[in-house]
C-alpha cells in the first residue's frame, strides 16, 4: 500500500535575493517555532551571491524546507516569486516571510490557534522593527492580547493603514488565494494592492494586538528605496493606488474617508492621475474636479499656508 503524503498545516513562502548574510537567522527563527507542522518554500529570485550555498547548508536534514529557483514563467521580483510559492504550497494556511526578518517562536502557534478558534479566514498580528544584529532580548512575552473581528466594513482601516497589514504579518487560509495572485507588474506596495482585493471579496478574519514578527530595518530594502524616492518604487506605489481605486469603484466600496485618503495621497505624491481617478470613481462634479486640479497646480505655494493654518487650529 502506497504511503500517503503528509499535508502540512502551514506553508511558509520565503522569496529571497542575495541574502546570504541574513537568511540564516530567518531560517533559524522558523526552525525554532513551537508549532512544528509546516513547510517552508524558499524561492530564489536569481541570487548572484552564494545564497543557495548558505540555504542548502542550513536546511540539510530538515525535510520541511524546500529550496527552488524561481520558475521562468514567473516575472522577476517579489510578486513573481511569491506567486511561484503559492502554486507550490500544500498547506491549509499560508504565510509570507521576508528573508531578513525574524519570527517570534510562538508566531505560528498563536496565529493558528486564533484562526481555528474563530473558524475564520485570516489572523493579522503586529510587528516590531529592529536594526543591527538580532538578539533574543528583542523577544516579547506572549500574554493576553486583544482580539477583534475584521469585516468588510473595516476595509478602510486596512487601506489607510489604521490597521496595518504588512506583507508578512498575516496568516491566511489558502482559500483566500484560490483564484487570486500578486500583480507581477508591481515592484512595491504589491501586498497593499493584493490584500485589498482579498478583503474586498468579503473574507473575514481576526486582528490581534500582539507582536509576533520582527522586521529588520536596513538600507538595502524595498521600503528604504521607496523613502529614498527611488522612481521605480514610487511608480509602483502609484500604480497600486490606481488599481485599488478601480477595485473600490467596481465593488462600490468607496467611503468618504477613502476618498479623502486618496486625494491626500495624490497631493502628497504630486500625482494628477490618483486625484483624477479618485474624483471619477466617486462621481465628483466638474466644479469639484476643477478645484482639486487647480489646488494641485498651485500646491507648492499653498502647502505652507495649509501647514500654518493647521498648526494654529491644533493650538
Amino acid at each position: 500500500m502506497k504511503e500517503e503524503l503528509q499535508i502540512p498545516q502551514v506553508s511558509v513562502i520565503m522569496a529571497t535575493f542575495n541574502r546570504r548574510h541574513l537568511i540564516e537567522e530567518t531560517l533559524n527563527s522558523l526552525r525554532r517555532q513551537s508549532f512544528e507542522d509546516w513547510e517552508c518554500l524558499i524561492i530564489d529570485d536569481g541570487s548572484t551571491d552564494n545564497t543557495a550555498v548558505v540555504v542548502e547548508k542550513n536546511i540539510k536534514g530538515d525535510k520541511r524546507f524546500h529550496y527552488f529557483k524561481r520558475a521562468k514563467k514567473y516575472s522577476q521580483g517579489l510578486p513573481g516569486s511569491r506567486n511561484n510559492g503559492l502554486d507550490l504550497a500544500k498547506g491549509r494556511y499560508i504565510m509570507f516571510v521576508d528573508d531578513d526578518d525574524i519570527l517570534h517562536p510562538e508566531n505560528l502557534q498563536v496565529s493558528v490557534n486564533v484562526l481555528e478558534k474563530y473558524e475564520t479566514s485570516f489572523c493579522r498580528f503586529d510587528k516590531k522593527p529592529f536594526t543591527g544584529n538580532w538578539t533574543e532580548n528583542n523577544l516579547n512575552k506572549i500574554d493576553k492580547f486583544k482580539e477583534e473581528l475584521f469585516r468588510i466594513n473595516d476595509l478602510e482601516k486596512m487601506i489607510t493603514g489604521k490597521i496595518p497589514f504588512a506583507s508578512c504579518t498575516v496568516l491566511w487560509s489558502r482559500r483566500c488565494f484560490q483564484n487570486l495572485r500578486f500583480n507581477e507588474e508591481l515592484m512595491y506596495a504589491e501586498e497593499w494592492e493584493c490584500y485589498t482585493r482579498i478583503l474586498s471579496e468579503g473574507y473575514e478574519g481576526v486582528s490581534i494586538e500582539q507582536v509576533l514578527y520582527f522586521n529588520r530595518k536596513h538600507s538595502n530594502s524595498n521600503t528604504a528605496e521607496f523613502w529614498e524616492n527611488d522612481q521605480a518604487r514610487v511608480s509602483s506605489y502609484v500604480q497600486a493606488a490606481i488599481e485599488i481605486i478601480s477595485v473600490l469603484k467596481k465593488k462600490n466600496l468607496f467611503t468618504p474617508g477613502l476618498k479623502n485618503f486618496f486625494l491626500r495621497l495624490g497631493f502628497n505624491l504630486r500625482n494628477k492621475e490618483i486625484i483624477e481617478e479618485t474624483l471619477f470613481a466617486t462621481g465628483a462634479g466638474k466644479f469639484e474636479k476643477m478645484q482639486y486640479l487647480m489646488g494641485l497646480k498651485y500646491y507648492s505655494w499653498l502647502r505652507p499656508i495649509f501647514y500654518i493654518k493647521g498648526k494654529i487650529l491644533r493650538n
